[in-house]
């Protein structure tokens, strides 16, 4: 139960706009909160549905400490969720702005306005290529790229602060998937007309989150009294390897799994080239490092502490959670249809 007993929780979700944060701010809606958005654009078709939904909308960025404080005005939490993701179309001084530098700004408005939790929300990433497998919250950081060191230094900021007593919490999630999500999307194509080609092994680990369970982790460290300056790790009961998930998004879409393997360093060397021919002149390459990183970095996370502290428990696996994506990238038009069933 949250410290707001006998009056209506309001929460400001940062994000919401994403699929994450979307999701997020929907459900707690769904569970009586008040709820209220930070987004650049009152305008986009994204800000609009969260609108007919009844969340308000304020506008502002993540970036900005005065659109930060006035979104937390008059709230009880603070579920911040914004990031800026990888993209070499932005600087590296951009993903601190957003991925640092955030962070204290939402930290300087809520003990201003007196906020009674706060969840920031991090990633397993911090950790980067894990040896210890599975990965604890105590693992050793190895971020691996601007993105990840950025994350990281927005997390050192909530930790220092939690140090000091504030209310707030970490949360670092592993792959998020789900109706919404398009990150995805790619494996799921190829995987389907036959192009997806796997480079190394295969048997690197790999990580998933189904949404649904995601927000049940952050709504968790956002009440429950024991998350109070606590860090998490949220994910699936059980991690899988890239063969395994390949295995099963075949499975869910009726196709064979596929069977060709290519060597991964001329494609990781490729992908240098690459990003560095295209930074100069602010394109987004068509070909990153870290998509290769796909191959080769291990993630697989304990979620034991999230379970023990605060009560998390997974529901829906890996294979659930695959056909409800499927499905709904069928309903956009974005696989083909799936083919009826034999009477």
């Amino acid at each position: 139960m949250s410290e707001t007993q006998g009056e209506q929780r309001r929460a400001v979700v940062t994000g919401a706009t994403g699929f994450t944060g979307g999701h997020l701010a929907r459900t707690l809606k769904k569970r009586g909160y008040a709820v209220r958005a930070l987004v650049r654009d009152r305008t986009s078709a994204s800000a609009k549905a969260l609108a007919t939904d009844g969340i308000e909308l304020v506008q502002g960025d993540v970036g900005d400490a005065d659109a930060i404080d006035r979104a937390a005005e008059g709230q009880t939490h603070f579920f911040h969720i914004a990031a800026v993701y990888r993209s070499a179309n932005h600087p590296d001084s951009y993903y601190f702005q957003i991925n640092r530098n955030s962070v204290s700004y939402v930290l300087e408005a809520v003990k201003k306005h007196g906020v009674e939790r706060v969840v920031h929300c991090s990633t397993c990433g911090v950790h980067g290529d894990v040896a210890e497998i599975p990965a604890t919250e105590q693992t050793a950081f190895n971020p691996g790229d601007v993105y990840q060191r950025s994350k990281l230094a927005g997390e050192e900021i909530a930790k220092d602060a939690m140090s000091k007593g504030a209310p707030v919490s970490v949360v670092r999630p592993t792959g998020i998937y789900g109706p919404g999500d398009d990150r995805f999307l790619k494996l799921f194509r190829t995987i389907e007309n036959g192009t997806f080609r796997m480079f190394g092994s295969g048997e690197i680990a790999y990580h998933m989150t189904y949404v649904d369970d995601m927000v049940q982790g952050l709504i968790l460290a956002g009440e429950h009294p024991a998350a109070i300056g606590e860090v998490f790790l949220i994910g699936d009961d059980s991690y899988t390897t890239l063969n395994g998930l390949v295995n099963e998004v075949a499975a869910t879409l009726g196709v064979s799994p596929p069977s060709m393997r290519l060597p991964v360093g001329p494609l990781m060397a490729a992908a240098t080239v690459c990003e560095f021919a295209c930074k100069p002149f602010g394109i987004d390459p068509p070909l990153h490092r870290r998509r290769v990183s796909f191959f080769t970095k291990a993630r697989a996370f304990s979620v034991d502490k999230a379970k023990r502290l605060i009560g998390f428990q997974p529901q829906v696996p890996l294979s659930d959670g695959l056909v409800r994506t499927a499905d709904w990238y069928r309903e956009q038009g974005y696989l083909k249809k799936a083919a009826p069933s034999a009477a």
